[in-house]
């Protein structure tokens, strides 16, 4: 606590003369018996301004007032200060308050502050239901209601001025550019300097477009070196940077210590990859091929040479192009050219789709390839986008393993306008069931961030009940079907952790143990998105009532320690609930013992387990959750099948469901691995192993950022089919959910009929080119589709590594489940105690 004589040092004076260096004041009020009318609580800092909370007194009037044993309080009534005896106010001053100097308490969110006379008669008070941008003062100054300032004033006349609704930026050599807003680890801002000298930008603030997010100051320091680059990043456990999440509609801007913008960039929806000015520093913003953070921006076209074929084959020479990106590339006027001098300008029209090829052959571009050459592909102005050499023929063709971002080597088998053939890297299999994603929830119901699903069976031939979550803000949907081929929601509720209100869950999956919601909405989180730089891999539970409301998890289950490391934004995923009958007979091995699974030795844990998929470790981790919270990992089951098309990306585990009817677990990749899924099961050895791989459905757009999967019960067939639902979390054209189908294995032996695509339109999907200009040339939409007169040859599917069982079709597969998982076709499903 600070001495009245050393009080004076906070004061301000509005009015004050000097003469031979003597401060004069006017006359005191007495403390004991002062006229209090004047002074008012004028200025609030809330959220750890400069150099913390604060609050600012100011007397309104013509003389000084004593305030000394005046009580300053918050929204608790136990947090008191009291103001030293003798402080004074003088006329038309201020007195400043700082949180650590004089008081002790913080200011929260939703919070005020009073200023009491000894006997609890309230002087003046202020309260607030958020924290401001800036802070929250009287205007005009001292006299006024109080708004949110334009800028803080600690300690003298409140800025209410009006802000510039869209400042131009000052000159600087500094610029926006690249900003990666949809970031798996971090969302970041790279900064580029334009200009010959070094720019130093300690002090400097860093904001994004909501004014209630606290501005992030750039370090003493910091500089961004002539023509380099200075990364400002999001905090993430002991690493600094600002603490708000940039969102798919969002701006980022950066301004001077005098607060003048100095440089800024605004985007309508997250990127693909980033956003990033193409060239560096002076060009337009573009989604970039790949994510360069710190470096010079990628700007080439993301179209790879994919498969070489020079000796011959199949009418003749060919090359076999690849969209690595999600959005289709025109390469009007590029140039194919070999070592030997031949060269062809592609024609109009050669588009490349997104996730698809485009098959160059001989009969079009004039020249052989020999058996020491190079092809290469450029730019109408001679830029490589990408080539290839080889000093003699391959028995097969030249290709990339795996497709798409490995290097180019032999292939098992040629493969021109499909999915390379590779040695160690399975095929996946064209989707078994229709050949469509259509949308089923009305335009708008979602604005984006629908994550996790999962179906709670109706218990007769009715579709199932849809439970959906959003994460961002926290929310749990209930759908059902509308009767016409829609999903309505029936509910929707704010979900909170245990002792809210407060907490933003971000919530990525959700599954209803023993298929019943009475027993409980279990919920996988990452993170309280109050604090997105601290990691909080949960499971919540919950018992949804009503149709509406917040909902306070009733247990929750942190996994942390389990996690050391991991990173906020690469936490918990999917999750699914996985009965202890089928574990039991399928010879379920836990790895903590390595004996087979014993539920007794995990008391309390209902009768299932938990599988959870961490986006940061790429793989399923099977629990025991007990009902005081406590845990237990029982299993690993790695995720190593999924090839993801960014020359950065890891595959992601976006969402996990267990299928009682195939025996088996659903793994889910998102638009990172162009909307592959795979099946596991247990095999001989106790443990899930994985028994395929599929492409999406042939006519759904790979580039949806498909996170959440389910799939209803055999019970619910027609004509051979049961329906599968995605949630796309970029709510891409209005829609955030889709069907599907999926065959049924309707007596447990047979896939039933129809083991071709299953009901649908089959019309080609988003990005489906017709045929070239020129024969031959087919744009082939979507990995591993076929397409054009001399359209994609879809290589031999051989077993995978895991199982040793040849999966190259339907019936195969559902054969082979029914060997690794048919007990679970047997025990059913067990209802959660």
């Amino acid at each position: 606590m600070r001495s009245s004589t050393a009080r004076l040092g906070a004061l301000v004076l509005a009015a004050a003369c000097a003469a031979a260096g003597t401060l004069l004041l006017a006359p005191s009020a007495s403390a004991a018996d002062a006229d209090l009318s004047s002074i008012r609580v004028n200025e609030v800092e809330s959220q750890g301004g400069d150099p913390d909370d604060w609050v600012e007194l100011a007397n309104a009037g013509t003389t000084a007032v004593d305030v000394g044993g005046l009580v300053l309080t918050d929204d608790d009534p136990a947090d008191r200060y009291e103001l030293p005896a003798g402080t004074t106010i003088p006329a038309g001053g201020y007195l400043v308050l700082d949180k650590g100097a004089d008081f002790t308490f913080g200011l929260g969110g939703s919070d005020a502050v009073r200023l009491l006379r000894a006997d609890g008669t309230v002087v003046d008070e202020h309260a607030w239901t958020s924290h401001a941008a800036t802070t929250y003062g009287r205007c005009p100054d001292a006299a006024g209601a109080f708004a949110t300032t334009t800028t803080p004033t600690r300690g003298t006349a409140n800025d209410c001025s009006t802000p510039d609704p869209d400042p131009v930026p000052v000159a600087s050599t500094v610029v926006v550019n690249e900003v990666e807003s949809n970031g798996d680890d971090t969302d970041w801002a790279e900064l580029h300097n334009t200009g010959t000298a070094d720019v130093p930008v300690g002090g400097w603030t860093f904001r994004d477009s909501d004014p209630t997010n606290p501005a992030y100051t750039l370090p003493a320091g910091a500089v961004v070196p002539a023509g380099g680059f200075y990364v400002v990043d999001q905090a993430q456990g002991g690493q600094p940077g600002f603490t708000f999440g940039l969102g798919g509609a969002d701006a980022v801007r950066l301004s001077d210590p005098s607060g003048a913008l100095v440089a800024e960039y605004a985007w309508a929806e997250h990127a693909t990859v980033t956003w990033g000015r193409c060239p560096d520093g002076t060009g337009e913003f573009t989604d970039t091929t790949r994510s360069t953070k710190g470096t010079a921006n990628n700007c080439l076209p993301p179209v790879v040479v994919n498969e070489v074929e020079s000796q011959g084959g199949t009418p003749g020479d060919w090359v076999e192009l690849f969209n690595v990106g999600t959005t289709p590339v025109d390469l009007t006027g590029a140039v194919l050219a070999d070592a030997g001098g031949g060269s062809w300008t592609l024609p109009a029209g050669s588009e490349v789709p997104g996730r698809g090829y485009l098959v160059l052959d001989e009969a079009q571009f004039g020249f052989g390839l020999g058996g020491a050459d190079t092809v290469t592909l450029s730019s109408p102005g001679g830029v490589a986008y990408d080539s290839h050499s080889w000093t003699q023929h391959a028995s097969t063709t030249y290709g990339r393993c795996p497709n798409g971002v490995g290097d180019l080597t032999t292939t098992s088998e040629p493969t021109r306008g499909s999915w390379n053939a590779c040695a160690g890297h399975p095929v996946p299999a064209p989707w078994p069931g229709g050949p469509d994603e259509t949308a089923v929830d009305d335009e708008a119901t979602f604005t984006g961030d629908l994550s996790g699903l999962d179906v709670e069976p109706s218990g007769t031939s009715a579709p199932g009940t849809l439970w959906a979550v959003q994460n961002g803000d926290g929310l749990l949907y209930r759908l059902v079907d509308d009767g016409a081929g829609g999903r309505t929601v029936a509910g929707e509720w704010t979900l909170d952790y245990p002792g809210g209100p407060g907490g933003v869950v971000d919530a990525e999956g959700v599954t209803v143990a023993g298929d019943d919601s009475a027993g409980g909405v279990y919920v996988s989180s990452e993170r309280d998105d109050r604090a997105d730089d601290v990691s909080r891999p949960s499971v919540l539970r919950y018992l949804p009532t009503g149709t509406g409301g917040t909902l306070t998890a009733t247990t929750e289950w942190d996994l942390a320690a389990d996690f050391p490391g991991l990173g906020a934004n690469s936490g918990l995923e999917g999750i699914t609930w996985v009965p202890d009958g089928y574990l039991l007979d399928g010879g379920f091995v836990d790895e903590r013992t390595g004996r087979a699974y014993d539920p007794a030795g995990y008391p309390g844990h209902g009768d299932g387990l938990f599988l959870v998929g961490v986006e940061g470790t790429s793989s399923v981790h099977a629990y025991a959750l007990a009902e005081d919270g406590g845990f237990a990992r029982v299993a690993t089951v790695p995720v190593d099948l999924f090839t993801p098309f960014g020359t950065d990306d890891e595959p992601v585990v976006a969402d996990v469901q267990f299928d009682a009817d195939l025996g088996a677990l659903w793994v889910v990749c998102d638009e990172v691995c162009g909307g592959q899924t795979a099946l596991f099961a247990l095999d001989a050895s106790g443990t899930f192993a994985a028994v395929d791989t599929f492409l999406p459905p042939a006519g759904a757009d790979p580039t949806f950022a498909n996170e959440g999967f389910a799939i209803d019960t055999g019970a619910t067939c027609v004509d051979g089919y049961r329906a599968t639902f995605y949630a796309d979390d970029n709510d891409t054209d209005g829609f955030s959910l889709r069907t599907g189908t999926f065959p049924c294995a309707e007596d447990g032996t047979d896939p039933g009929p129809g083991t071709g695509p299953g009901p649908g339109t089959g019309a080609p999907g988003p990005g489906t080119g017709g045929q070239g200009t020129h024969p031959g040339t087919q744009p082939v939409a979507g990995p591993g589709a076929g397409g054009g007169s001399a359209g994609g040859t879809q290589p031999t599917r051989t077993a995978l590594a895991q199982t040793g069982a040849e999966v190259g079709s339907w019936t195969a597969l559902a054969a082979g489940l029914l060997v690794a998982g048919g007990a679970a076709l047997i025990v059913g499903r067990r209802r959660h105690a």
